[in-house]
């Protein structure tokens, strides 16, 4: 077999995945944690065994979803991190950002978030923390990569860097939660009061190279 032959079989092995995590995310939309292999073959005009011959099992094709929400959601909150205005413009636009994304496709946060809810229909059910635990810290460490670059936080800038990052990402992921389930406020009271929070050595830090700053 040539190069030009594998490339154009990877491009539809890629192509293949593609519908099928789209497949998937229909099915996710519809029924949320209770979302099952059958459904998502059944949704994607396959079998059940082909299904896992592209994702192993569930867990596996848990993964591949979180990695297409999470790289969705990252470019948004970098676009909110990015954005030209003030610093406190920017928390409040970032907070904004992950809870509007929640808010938006609740099914879907419930699925990545919630999996052990899930099991029926034959499905071995989800140990939440060792599906979930890993899209938040990569969350963690990508706000913390951000706080390094823009913000001068002094000695040991790195550590509290992550330190922030982590920090805040689990804040968000605990009130977020929270609020999704209550609906105790509006989604601006909550961001407002969120970043009140945060509004301490965060507003004090300086800027590097003279930028804009978180």
């Amino acid at each position: 077999m040539d190069t030009t032959q594998r490339t154009e079989q990877q491009r539809s092995a890629d192509r293949r995945r593609r519908e099928l995590l789209e497949a998937a995310d229909r099915v996710v939309l519809r029924d949320g944690p209770q979302a099952s292999m059958n459904a998502i073959a059944a949704e994607a005009g396959i079998t059940k065994p082909i299904l896992y011959r592209h994702f192993g099992d569930k867990g596996g094709l848990y993964a591949a979803l979180a990695q297409r929400h999470t790289d969705a959601l990252l470019g948004s909150l970098r676009a909110a991190v990015d954005a030209p205005a003030g610093r406190r413009e920017r928390v409040e636009a970032t907070l904004d950002t992950y809870l509007a994304a929640i808010e938006a496709r609740p099914q879907v946060y419930r699925f990545l978030m919630h999996p052990a809810e899930g099991s029926q229909g034959g499905d071995q059910g989800f140990d939440v923390g060792k599906h979930s635990a890993p899209l938040l810290r990569r969350m963690g460490e990508e706000l913390a990569q951000v706080i390094e670059e823009r913000l001068d936080l002094g000695p040991g800038s790195q550590q509290l860097a992550r330190v922030w990052g982590h920090g805040i990402v689990g804040m968000m992921h605990a009130a977020g939660d929270w609020w999704l389930g209550e609906r105790p406020c509006s989604r601006a009271e909550l961001v407002r009061s969120l970043a009140d929070l945060l509004w301490g050595r965060l507003a004090a830090a300086g800027d590097k190279m003279g930028g804009p700053g978180f």
